[in-house]
């Protein structure tokens, strides 16, 4: 479990395929905390160490993880949004993320109001996945609150402190980012969906 509050950037500095699989070997300064077997979540995705220094680590994307999220679209240099899970016992800052993508969204809408940003989103339209307002969202594995909720359409508001420590500040109108929609509201949409 994760909370969506990002602690580090992560730098990739190698894109290795095998097969099916995707390797990234990442730099960051948390690697040197690191241990292999231990999950961290990549622009929101739950991913396994496999290979560890003090400067980089290893991890590993299937078939399955690519087709679901951004992460094959990463080129070297590409900045990660980096969380490690959280620990028991810890406040949880953001809200209960899981680091399983539901899906990409597309950012249809990026521009600046009085001192923050404010981005809109478009997601599937075959997914049975809903916002609210003031719904939880990870968005890159960052947890912000919904606004102007629409079906299969959302906004969010970000914070200066935000924009600087996330991806965010690199994110432009077409881009692709990783959703991960509020756990609550999964159950609900599927117990909805099933009767």
């Amino acid at each position: 479990m994760f909370t969506g509050i990002i602690e580090a950037f992560g730098n990739v500095k190698a894109l290795e395929k095998e097969g099916e699989n995707l390797h990234l070997s990442i730099e960051s300064k948390i690697s040197s905390e690191l241990k292999v077997d231990q999950s961290v979540a990549h622009n929101g995705v739950c991913l396994t160490i496999v290979k560890c220094d003090s400067k980089n680590y290893t991890v590993t994307a299937i078939d399955e993880t690519l087709k679901k999220t951004n992460l094959g679209a990463l080129k070297l240099g590409s900045l990660i949004n980096l969380e490690r899970a959280m620990k028991l016992g810890e406040r949880l800052d953001g809200h209960m993320v899981q680091g399983h993508v539901d899906q990409t969204a597309r950012c249809v809408e990026a521009k600046t109001q009085d001192g923050s940003w404010f981005y809109t989103f478009e997601y599937d339209k075959n997914s049975n996945h809903i916002t609210i307002e003031k719904g939880s969202i990870t968005i890159n594995g960052v947890s912000l609150t919904v606004v102007n909720s629409k079906k299969y359409q959302f906004s969010v508001a970000i914070i200066p402190y935000t924009y600087e420590h996330t991806n965010f500040k690199q994110l432009k109108v077409g881009d692709h980012v990783n959703i991960e929609f509020d756990l609550i509201g999964k159950y609900l949409s599927k117990l909805y969906l099933s009767h």
